[in-house]
This record gives structure tokens, sequence and C-alpha cells, in this order.
């Protein structure tokens, strides 16, 4: 009688990782309720956001993560759509109220400043897609607390232009080249545009004019966010269109009416103590987004 021979198991076929994939998951809410939540908090997001003239993008991620309960691998990508609409829809709105060009120091300093901010881009979604959860909560955490103190930091101390490198080519040339990257990587780490680390980044190390600065912020962050969005979608992250239309599209929608309604009362509104509230809330949802991703409901 012969004995069943069994082949062994090649030695890549033993213990193979797979990356950790973008793998969709149905929210809680129902169809209907999640696109009216997206709706809402939008339109709401997109107000404060056009008050302060902030993109919001930062406030949309623990929206989609706590509230309408996208996991978070799933919801950097999604906010980072809807961040390339709404900034898309802001430039046209914008622009009159920005500078009539960005100047010639800062016309310098783009070509550098996108080649580096897309380096960063580039990376981030791979970054996303290898990290553990446990890992991806935290380096998120950081970001949004980062920024947080950042948004209050202003509001207590608006910026001012102090260009604390000399207006010398030589110097500011490798040193936009140097800054871009790590703001195209919390770009697409988070999903956002990056104006609110664009614009302090132009004002404090470039001497830029304020209004010149909004100009450049807008030009570097749309290819920046572009890349990133291309990168997340052809590793399948909008393989399921579902929460495309289901959140993205009306949140979206709410975020450009709320940014514009915001943009036409911007001047009604106290702004240094918006920031100041605004960040806090910001620091506080990061601490949520930690509790939220201890109880299981972060992958």
């Amino acid at each position: 009688m012969r004995l069943a021979s069994h082949q062994a198991p090649r030695p890549a076929e033993v213990c193979r990782l797979e990356p950790p994939t973008v793998a969709a998951r149905a929210p809680a809410l129902t169809r209907s309720a999640q696109r009216r939540w997206a709706l809402g908090t939008g339109a709401l997001i997109g107000l404060l956001g056009g008050l302060l003239g902030l993109g919001g993008a930062e406030f949309r991620l623990p929206v989609l993560v706590g509230l309408l309960g996208y996991p978070l691998r799933q919801a950097i990508p999604l906010n980072l759509a809807v961040s390339l609409v709404t900034l898309g829809a802001a430039l046209p709105v914008r622009w009159p109220t920005l500078a009539p060009g960005p100047g010639p120091q800062a016309v310098l300093l783009l070509g550098p400043f996108i080649a580096g901010a897309l380096g960063g881009a580039w990376l981030g979604p791979a970054l996303v897609h290898r990290l553990t959860g446990r890992t991806l909560t935290r380096v998120v955490r950081v970001g949004l607390l980062g920024l947080g103190t950042l948004l209050t930091a202003e509001g207590l101390a608006p910026p001012r232009s102090l260009g604390l490198l000399p207006p010398v080519p030589a110097l500011q040339i490798p040193a936009a080249l140097l800054s871009g990257p790590g703001i195209g990587l919390v770009s697409s780490l988070l999903g956002v545009a990056g104006g609110e680390l664009l614009i302090p980044t132009l004002l404090f190390l470039f001497g830029l004019e304020i209004r010149a600065a909004g100009t450049a912020s807008l030009i570097i962050a749309l290819p920046t966010v572009g890349l990133g969005l291309v990168r997340y979608a052809h590793q399948g992250a909008f393989a399921d269109r579902r929460p495309l239309t289901a959140t993205v599209l009306p949140m979206s929608l709410g975020s450009v009416a709320g940014a514009a309604t915001g943009g036409l009362l911007a001047g009604l509104a106290p702004a240094a103590a918006l920031k100041i509230a605004l960040g806090l809330i910001l620091l506080l949802s990061a601490w949520r987004l930690g509790h939220h991703s201890r109880s299981g409901g972060v992958r």
C-alpha cells in the first residue's frame, strides 16, 4: 500500500505577509442617513473654514471616522477626494481676494516646493497602505495634534511675514525643496490640502506677503492633492464606488456651499477666537481618535 505523499510547501508560501489593503466597510448608518450627515457636517465645516480661510479637511477626517464609521485607512483617501473637490471649487471664488499673482519671489519657490511636495504625496499613500492600524492611528493623531496646536497658536498670535531666511535664491530654493516633502506627506497621510502648513511656512521662513502666500499655497496644493488621490486610486482605494456617492459627493457639495457662505461672512466673524476654539476642538478630536482606536473602532 502506497502512502499518500504530501508535497512540501515552498518557502515563499509558508509565511507570506500581504500588506494591509484599503478594505471598504459599510458604516453603521443607513445610506440615506449617511448622505444627510455627510451633507450637514460638510456644510458646517465648510462654513467654519470659509470664515477663517481654511479648507477644513483636518476636521472632516474625525467626522469620517467617528461619526460616519469609516475605517481610518479608508477615510483618508475619501477625505483627500473631498479636499480636491473643495479646493478646485474654492479657487475661482477665492482668487479675487488673493494676490493678482504669486509675485517674483513666490514664482521662484513654486517649482522646488511643488517638486518636494509631490515627492511627499507619492510616499504618503504607500505608508498608509503598509502601516499597521495602530501605527497609522498614532501617525494621524500626531498630525492632528500638530495642526490643532498650530491653529490655536495662530489664534493667539496671528502669523506675520518674518522671512527667517535671507532673500537669496541659493538658500531659499534648497529650503523650499526640503520643506515640500513634509507638507506633501502630511497632505496624503491626513487627506488635507496642507494650507495650514504651507501658508505659515511661506510667511515665517520665506517672508512672503500674506496674500501672495495664499495664492502660492493654492497653486502648490492642487497638484499635491491630485497626485495623492491618483496614488490612492491606483492602490484600489476607490474600487467600491458607493462611498463616493454616499459620502464624498454630499460632503463635497456641503463643503463648497458652506465655504462660499463663510467667505461672504468672513469679515463679521472673530477670526482669532474661532481659530482658538477650532484648534481646541481639533486637539479633542485627535484624543478621541486614539480612544476610538483603543476600543477597536479604527483599522
